[in-house]
This record gives structure tokens, C-alpha cells and sequence, in this order.
């Protein structure tokens, strides 16, 4: 068992139904437990059948030398990186006015 979050946005309320049967929602869109890795893979799954065009972010304990991993799906301004064995995030460039 490891503590797990997950944060969504712009999700269908059916997703956060399915999420807050197996997390506490701290806030909204906001879930957080303890889980075992299977209920996590389960839960993972979930958010790729379920939440359409949102998106959503998944982090949980793990031995790693930061302490924790995270995954992500759909469309955000963040983006995960590996840099060494870490896991770290980016932000993806902004585009000109003009080519928006």
C-alpha cells in the first residue's frame, strides 16, 4: 500500500464518481488514499476510459530517490521529463500571440 493523488480537471462526473469510490476528495477534483498498486493500475485505467478531453495527474510514494512517481493523460501545460532517473516536469513553450 502507498499513498496515492490524483488531481483532474475538466473531467466527466462520472470519472469523479469512479474516483471517489476507491480516494477521498480532499477538494475538488482533488482524490487522495492509500492504495495497493493494483487498485492504482485499476484506478489508471479508469481515467483512460473515462475522462475524455480532461486531464489528470496521478502520483504516488515509491522507493525512488525523489520519493514519488507520477503519470499523466490528456492536455496540459505541463509536461513530464526524465532528466537522469528523475522525474521532472516542464512547462511546454508558449506560442506567439500570432500563431495562436
Amino acid at each position: 500500500m502507498s499513498m496515492c493523488v490524483v488531481v483532474t480537471e475538466a473531467v466527466p462526473p462520472r470519472l469523479r464518481g469512479r474516483l471517489a469510490v476507491w480516494l477521498l476528495e480532499i477538494r475538488a477534483g482533488v482524490y487522495i488514499g492509500d492504495i495497493s498498486r493494483r487498485v492504482r493500475e485499476m484506478i489508471w485505467f479508469q481515467v483512460g476510459e473515462l475522462a475524455e478531453q480532461g486531464n489528470v495527474v496521478m502520483a504516488w510514494a515509491t522507493n525512488t530517490e525523489s520519493g514519488f512517481d507520477f503519470i499523466t493523460y490528456g492536455e496540459n501545460a505541463r509536461m513530464p521529463v526524465d532528466l537522469e532517473g528523475l522525474r521532472l516536469v516542464r512547462f511546454k513553450p508558449q506560442l506567439p500571440e500570432s500563431e495562436q
